[in-house]
C-alpha cells in the first residue's frame, strides 16, 4: 500500500505510547517531513530505509501497529484505487465476496455475511435492512485512503453484527499543516470488459489552525463481457462528494464530515427469478422473469464532532445522521415494466463518545458511549390483478419501523511483562417496534416491540518475542440483534418461500477463539491464524409445512434456531527476492449447520493466491499474479431447498504493470498503470454469486484497465 505523507496511520512507531491519541494529532507534519527526506536519498540508501510501518485506528480505536494488535487484520486498498467497494475484498485472507450483479458486492469475513459484519464509513455504520444490493457500495473507491477490516468478534467498540468483524472505509482526513497550502490527486480510469471509465479529484488544504478536504468523483460503466457473452443488467452510473474540514479553537478541535454518493441505474441480475419455472419464487408465469433493480440509490452523511486534551487523556464526540435511500424495483420481462415499485429511507441519527487516557504506568484505558436510532418506512405498490396486471394496490411490508441501540464499553490496554494485553466489555440495550407489520386483513399492530440487553466482551494477549515473531491469542463474544426486515418483514424470497418475519426475535450470540502469530523482519511481514466461532440462536427460517394462501408458496418462520460452527485456517505473507516481493494469502473454512445436520448455506471455498513483482515508486514496476479457488461441494440441502448447488474450483491469472514517472512539472507525482485481470478470459463465478441453482453470474471476462493517477 502506497504511503500517504498526511495519513496518520503511517506513524512510524512501534510503540503503544501513553498517548496515542497524539499519535494521529502529531503524525501529518513529521511524515511529511521524514518523507521529503526519504525521496531525496540516492536509490541504494531507498533500498536499505526501514520501510514504516502502518497505523490502523479499527482494532483499538485509536493508531496502533497492525503488528502490535492481537486481532486478525488487513489494511486493504491504496488511495486513489478505482473499482467498486467488493473488489477490495477478493484473494484476501479471511476474505471473500458475496455479489449479486457489478455494482452489489458485499464482503463476507470468515463465512459471516453482511449481516454479521458491521460496515463503516470513517467510523460510520452503514448496515441497514436492504434486501438485496451491498452496503460496501456506498462510496467511490476513488475517495478512499485505505480499508481496514478487522476479523473476529468487535463488537466491544462497534456493538451489533459485529461477529464476523468490521470494515472501515477511510476518506482522507483534513490535516493541520505548518506551512500553509494545497495537495492533493486525481485519476483516471478506463477498462475494457465493462467500457467504463471513472475519474476522482482530491484536493486538501491545511495552515496551523484549519484544515479543509474536498473531493469528487465518478464512474459510468456499461453491460460487462464475460466469456460466454455480455451479462446484461450489470452496467449503472454513480458519483460522490466529499467536504471535510477541521478547526482549532482553544485547546478543541471542531471537525465536519460532509459525504453524498448516488447510483442510478443498479440492477440485481442474481436477483432474476421466472415465474412457473423452479426456483420462481411464487412469480406469476405470465410475469415471465423478474429482475430486481434501483433506478436510483443514495447515501448522505452527515457528522460534526469536537475533540481535544481532557485531564490526562483525550476526549472526543461526534453527532451524525446518516440516510440511505433506495428505490426498489421488480421488472417483469413480460410487461416490459415495472411490476413492483417500493421507496424507502433508513435514517439512523447517533452519537459517539470516547475518552482514551493513560491513566497510571502503561495502562490505556478508553472509555465510551454509542448510542443511534435507525427508522424505515417503506411505500410499495403492486401490481396483482392479473392478467392486466395494472392496479397499483399500496401493500407495504411495514410501517414506522425502529430500531435504537444505546451501549457503553471500555476497554484497558497493558502490559505483563512482553505480554501485550487488550480487555474490553461492553453492555448494550437494543430495542425494535413498528407501527405495523404487514398489510390487508393480516396486519398485525401489536406485540411489535421487543427489547434486548446484552453484554460483549473480548481478551487478547500478544507475546512480543521479537519484532518477527508475535504470537497471540483473542477470544470474545459478540452479538447480533434482527434488522427490521426480519422482525417485521413477510414477502416470498428467492429459495421459493414465502417468509414470516418475527418480531420477538432474540439476539444471536457468537463465541470466538483465535490463535495466530505475525511478524515482521526488515521488508519480511507474514501473519497466520487458526480460528473457531460458534454462533448461537442463529436467525434463519424454520419450514413450518403450510402454505401461504396469497402465492401458493410453502412457509417459513423467522425463528431463532439451533447453533451454527465456522472454523478454519487462513494466512499472508510478502517476501523480498532481491529487488521483487513474492507474496501469498490463503484461505481455508468450514462452516456447520447444526439445527439441519449439513454444511453452512453459502460457505466460501478454500482458495490461495500467489504473487511476484517488482514494486517501485519510480520507474517500472509490475507484478503477476495467480488465484485458484477449490471446489466448494459441501453445500446446504435442506436449509437452502435445493437452490445452492455445488461450484466447480477454478484458477485466473492477472498482470499488472506501471510506471512511475516522479515529478513532472507541476505535479508532484505522476503514475500510469495497466492491469490486464482474468487474462486467461476464464468463465467462472464464485461460490457467493447469487442466481438460480447452476445459472449464478459469471464473472467478469478478460480486461484491460488504465489508470492514470497524479499527485500535487
Amino acid at each position: 500500500m502506497a504511503t500517504d505523507p498526511h495519513a496518520a496511520h503511517t506513524h512510524p512507531s512501534r510503540q503503544l505510547a501513553p498517548a496515542p491519541f497524539d499519535l494521529a494529532r502529531r503524525a501529518p507534519a513529521s511524515l511529511l517531513a521524514l518523507m521529503l527526506s526519504f525521496a531525496t536519498m540516492p536509490a541504494q540508501a531507498q533500498e536499505d530505509a526501514i520501510v514504516l510501518p502502518e497505523l490502523v485506528v479499527t482494532a483499538k480505536g485509536y493508531a496502533a501497529d497492525p503488528l502490535a494488535t492481537a486481532n486478525a487484520i488487513e489494511v486493504l486498498g491504496r488511495p486513489g484505487d478505482s473499482g467498486v467497494g467488493g473488489s477490495l475484498f477478493r484473494g484476501e485472507p479471511g476474505l471473500a465476496v458475496h455479489s449479486d450483479g457489478a455494482w452489489g458486492q458485499n464482503p463476507v469475513l470468515r463465512g459471516l455475511k453482511k449481516e454479521s459484519v458491521v460496515v463503516l464509513v470513517d467510523g460510520v455504520r452503514v448496515n441497514s435492512a436492504q434486501p438485496v444490493g451491498a452496503i460496501a457500495s456506498f462510496l467511490e473507491l476513488g475517495l478512499l485512503d485505505r480499508a481496514e477490516a478487522v476479523k473476529g468478534p468487535t463488537s466491544v467498540l462497534y456493538g451489533s453484527g459485529a461477529m464476523g468483524g468490521v470494515v472501515n472505509l477511510i476518506t482522507p482526513e483534513a490535516a493541520f499543516k505548518q506551512t500553509p497550502g494545497w495537495d492533493g490527486r486525481f485519476s483516471l480510469g478506463l477498462s475494457s470488459a465493462d467500457s467504463g471509465f471513472n475519474g476522482a479529484l482530491l484536493g486538501r488544504y491545511g495552515n496551523a489552525d484549519h484544515a479543509l478536504v474536498l473531493g469528487a468523483a465518478g464512474r459510468r460503466v456499461d453491460d460487462y463481457d464475460a466469456p460466454d457473452g455480455t451479462v446484461d443488467h450489470t452496467g449503472y452510473a454513480s458519483d460522490s462528494l466529499l467536504l471535510k474540514t477541521r478547526h482549532r479553537l482553544g485547546g478543541a478541535e471542531l471537525k465536519l464530515n460532509l459525504q453524498r454518493h448516488t447510483d442510478r441505474d443498479v440492477w440485481y441480475p442474481g436477483s432474476a427469478r421466472t415465474g412457473g419455472q423452479p426456483g420462481g419464487a411464487g412469480i406469476p408465469p405470465l410475469l415471465g422473469t423478474v429482475t430486481l433493480h434501483s433506478p436510483e440509490q443514495s447515501r448522505e452523511l452527515y457528522e460534526i464532532g469536537v475533540e481535544g486534551d481532557l485531564g490526562a487523556g483525550r476526549a472526543s464526540a461526534e453527532l451524525y445522521r446518516q440516510s440511505v435511500f433506495r428505490q426498489i424495483r421488480a421488472w417483469a420481462a413480460n410487461l416490459g415494466r415495472d411490476y413492483v415499485r417500493n421507496d424507502v429511507t433508513f435514517t439512523t441519527t447517533g452519537v459517539r463518545a470516547s475518552y482514551i487516557a493513560a491513566p497510571a504506568g502503561a495502562h490505556i484505558l478508553t472509555l465510551g458511549l454509542d448510542a443511534w436510532k435507525m427508522t424505515g418506512d417503506p411505500e410499495r405498490y403492486m401490481d396483482n390483478n392479473a392478467p392486466a396486471f395494472n392496479n397499483n394496490v399500496r401493500n407495504d411490508p411495514f410501517s414506522d419501523g425502529e430500531m435504537t441501540s444505546a451501549g457503553l464499553f471500555a476497554q484497558d490496554e497493558f502490559s505483563l511483562g512482553a505480554m501485550q494485553i487488550l480487555a474490553g466489555v461492553r453492555y448494550d440495550r437494543i430495542s425494535g417496534d413498528a407501527r405495523q407489520k404487514g398489510s390487508g386483513p393480516a396486519a398485525q399492530t401489536t406485540g411489535l416491540r421487543h427489547t434486548d440487553n446484552t453484554v460483549s466482551w473480548s481478551v487478547g494477549g500478544l507475546y512480543d518475542l521479537s519484532a518477527s515473531f508475535k504470537p497471540y491469542v483473542n477470544i470474545g463474544q459478540a452479538y447480533r440483534a434482527a434488522d427490521m426486515r426480519e422482525r417485521f418483514e413477510d414477502s416470498a424470497r428467492g429459495d421459493g418461500y414465502y417468509v414470516v418475519g418475527n418480531p420477538q426475535l432474540e439476539p444471536e450470540f457468537s463465541t470466538s477463539f483465535e490463535l495466530g502469530v505475525k511478524g515482521r523482519s526488515g521488508r519480511l511481514e507474514y501473519r497466520a491464524a487458526a480460528f473457531h466461532t460458534t454462533v448461537e440462536d442463529f436467525i434463519a427460517g424454520r419450514i413450518t409445512g403450510t402454505v401461504n394462501p396469497g402465492t401458493g408458496l410453502p412457509v417459513k418462520l423467522t425463528e431463532n434456531l439451533d447453533k451454527v460452527v465456522i472454523y478454519g485456517v487462513e494466512g499472508g505473507a510478502s517476501l523480498p527476492v532481491g529487488g521483487h516481493v513474492l507474496d501469498a494469502a490463503f484461505t481455508w473454512l468450514r462452516g456447520e449447520n447444526e439445527q439441519d445436520d449439513e454444511p453452512l448455506y453459502q460457505t466460501p471455498a478454500p482458495e490461495l493466491r500467489l504473487g511476484f513483482g517488482r514494486p517501485a515508486e519510480r520507474g517500472l514496476r509490475w507484478r503477476a499474479q495467480a488465484r485458484g479457488v477449490a471446489k466448494q461441494d459441501r453445500i446446504a440441502v435442506k436449509f437452502s431447498n435445493g437452490t445452492e448447488n455445488a461450484t466447480s474450483g477454478y484458477a485466473t491469472a492477472d498482470l499488472f504493470a506501471g510506471w512511475g514517472f516522479g515529478r513532472v512539472g507541476a505535479l508532484a507525482g505522476l503514475d500510469l498503470d495497466a492491469a490486464l485481470t482474468n487474462l486467461f478470459d476464464k468463465g467462472y463465478h464464485d461460490h457467493l454469486a447469487d442466481g438460480i441453482s447452476g445459472l449464478e453470474i459469471q464473472a467478469p471476462g478478460r480486461s484491460l484497465t488504465l489508470t492514470l493517477k497524479g499527485r500535487f
